[in-house]
């Protein structure tokens, strides 16, 4: 991938939007949200402290978590959608 974040971003890869609902109703492309999680793809060094040293980062890469609808920046990278966030703009992770 040609994209690394910087500080304390994450890249983020949506999931699939369902095709069908739980009933088994088909939706069309207009219906389909966009789902609010993703698996990380990649993560920045950590915010950087007055003293110069890096926070780490509590996701790391191929962790799947949730984030606001409207957080963070969509961006596209050779023909793959992919979200940009700040670790704060994550609400939290998927634990299987």
């Amino acid at each position: 991938m040609g994209l690394k974040p910087i500080g304390d971003r994450i890249i983020v890869r949506r999931e699939a939007a369902e095709e069908k609902t739980s009933g088994g109703i088909l939706l069309p492309d207009t219906a389909k949200q966009k789902p609010q999680q993703g698996k990380v793809i990649a993560v920045g060094p950590g915010k950087p402290t007055d003293k110069g040293d890096r926070l780490p980062l509590g996701v790391k890469v191929g962790d799947t978590v949730l984030f606001g609808k409207y957080s963070g920046s969509d961006v596209e990278v050779n023909g793959t959608e992919y979200k940009i966030l700040r670790e704060g703009d994550i609400l939290g992770k998927v634990v299987k």
